[in-house]
């Protein structure tokens, strides 16, 4: 089943089951969808949904650290629920050792040895991670192994 088909279901599970804001942040995401299936005139493919459910949780994180700055915790709840809810159409997220050993493998490939071979070592490594590391803790660790 793709990532939209399963998206739809829980949808409909979530209007079952009355769960007002789980389908609420299911919405949101597969309008997201939508628009950009009217854009490319196309149905999407799983990766570009991957794209979309990343960057609309890099979107509530962002937000959750200003709220949090400035002392919204009414706000901070309901946007770890969406993390939450979304997080789940993602692929399992790799740990930190896992994101190290990665990037160390292709600094090897790359022959990447400073900070200003970065933008290489990342286009190289990006595509291996996607959708399953945040790409902020990936860019710490490229920056720690090419210190």
């Amino acid at each position: 089943m793709s990532l939209s088909e399963r998206l739809n279901e829980n949808m409909k599970q979530a209007m079952r089951d009355k769960d007002k804001f789980k389908l609420s942040t299911i919405r949101m995401v597969r309008s997201t969808i939508k628009n950009l299936e009217i854009d490319l005139k196309r149905d999407v493919n799983d990766e570009e949904v991957l794209d979309i459910l990343s960057r609309e949780i890099k979107q509530r994180k962002d937000a959750l650290q200003e709220f949090e700055k400035a002392g919204r915790d009414d706000l901070t709840s309901n946007l770890r629920a969406e993390i939450e809810i979304i997080s789940e159409y993602l692929p399992a997220q790799l740990s930190e050792e896992e994101i190290k050993v990665i990037v160390q493998q292709t600094i090897l490939e790359t022959g990447a040895s400073s900070k200003a071979d970065m933008g290489k070592l990342m286009s190289a490594l990006m595509p291996k991670v996607k959708g399953r590391a945040d790409g902020k803790v990936v860019n710490q660790t490229v920056q720690q192994l090419l210190q």
